[in-house]
């Protein structure tokens, strides 16, 4: 990159744009180590250990009130925060910001609706919740202005956070910068596993831990069944683990991460690294990419690894390098628990297509349904 000048890459510092890092890809691209073969692992995937996924006790059992009073006691106790994963740009509905897309046509949109979320958590357990948005280069300005359009959805200005994650800029195969037909870069936020990181430098990790915070949900903003929950914060403080991964039933159709027994230890691995042919279906489950964190662990560096992703920019293949945050399970200690995917009580209810909103918007409506309207404004 010796002949591209430093002013190239100006607007994109204040998101933490590396550019030795975007080097060392480049030079990695070209040698052939940075490929899709590359991705996969080295290992053999097997399912984990019996019993190794866990589900919440029955629901009216002596073990399930006494999570639910766990995670209870925790939120009125101002222990609880969340991060929403909002880098994304809806490029299935039209380009927009996904965050603020309105979801059930009232002006209700994906953001509003997790703050409604914040608000029924808040009224029925007390406390105050933090709320920390991970938005990225193309998505903060907007986010912000969306906010402040909505008088922070009656949250009040202390409990609501915004932080950007990183970027970068695309490559072609051959390691060369990408570039759009009107001679631009083309940046792009490089995966949620930039969330330990960027949550780190931005000091609103160490604030929060220094309020007395404890515990963090973690979800994608299009997840809307990943609410605040009492029951699955207590199962996360009674496993006495770092990390609590929800994961759903597989249906016939689906692929996606897992828990795999990997190198002697079992860790979420997603699909771009399965070898080829691999029989997925030895587990059962697949990862929500929703997760607790007992917060104090994330105060350290994660050796997460780097992946070759092809996107379809304009018409052509573009190269861009990304990261996954269900990698911190190399690391921490990790709980794995099975949620359900259907009724009111689902967990895992993404929304990624226009086509898959108008399916759920009943669903929806149904699952965020409160004794006062006032939350989502």
């Amino acid at each position: 990159m010796a002949d591209v000048p430093d002013a190239l890459f100006a607007p994109l510092l204040r998101y933490g744009f590396d550019r030795a890092l975007l080097a060392k890809w480049q030079q990695e691209l070209v040698a052939g180590r940075l490929s899709k073969a590359g991705n996969l692992v080295k290992g053999e995937l097997l399912a984990p250990p019996p019993k190794t996924v866990k589900e919440l006790p029955g629901s009216t059992t002596k073990a399930r009130a006494e999570l639910r009073r766990k995670g209870a006691a925790a939120i009125s106790k101002n222990e609880m925060g969340m991060v929403v994963l909002n880098g994304g740009m809806a490029t299935r509905f039209g380009g927009v910001v996904k965050g603020i897309v309105d979801v059930l046509g009232r002006g209700k949109s994906f953001l509003s609706l997790v703050m409604a979320d914040v608000h029924k958590a808040q009224r029925l357990h007390g406390g105050k919740v933090q709320v920390f948005l991970m938005n990225s280069y193309a998505t903060d300005d907007a986010t912000k202005a969306h906010f402040a359009q909505h008088d922070n959805f009656g949250l009040d200005q202390d409990q609501v956070h915004h932080f950007t994650q990183f970027v970068s800029v695309r490559m072609e195969k051959n390691g060369q910068l990408f570039r759009t037909q009107s001679g631009e870069l083309s940046p792009y936020g490089p995966g949620h596993g930039d969330f330990p990181s960027a949550f780190r430098a931005s000091s609103l990790l160490r604030r929060f831990l220094d309020g007395g915070g404890k515990w963090i949900l973690v979800r994608n903003v299009d997840n809307l069944g990943a609410r605040l929950d009492p029951e699955i914060l207590g199962h996360h403080i009674a496993s006495n683990c770092e990390v609590s991964v929800e994961v759903a039933p597989k249906w016939p159709e689906d692929v996606g991460g897992a828990p795999y027994l990997l190198d002697g230890r079992v860790q979420l691995v997603e699909q771009l690294r399965y070898p080829p042919d691999f029989r997925h279906e030895i587990v059962d489950v697949f990862n929500c990419n929703t997760f607790t964190f007992t917060a104090s662990a994330l105060e350290r560096e994660f050796d997460l690894g780097w992946y070759f992703v092809e996107k379809t920019v304009e018409g052509r293949k573009a190269v861009q390098v990304e990261h996954l945050v269900g990698e911190v399970t190399r690391t921490l200690s990790s709980n794995y628990l099975k949620v359900r995917r259907s009724g009111t009580d689902s967990r895992f209810l993404p929304v990624k297509t226009p086509e898959e909103l108008d399916a759920a918007r009943d669903e929806i409506a149904e699952m965020y349904a409160t004794d006062g309207d006032n939350d989502a404004n």
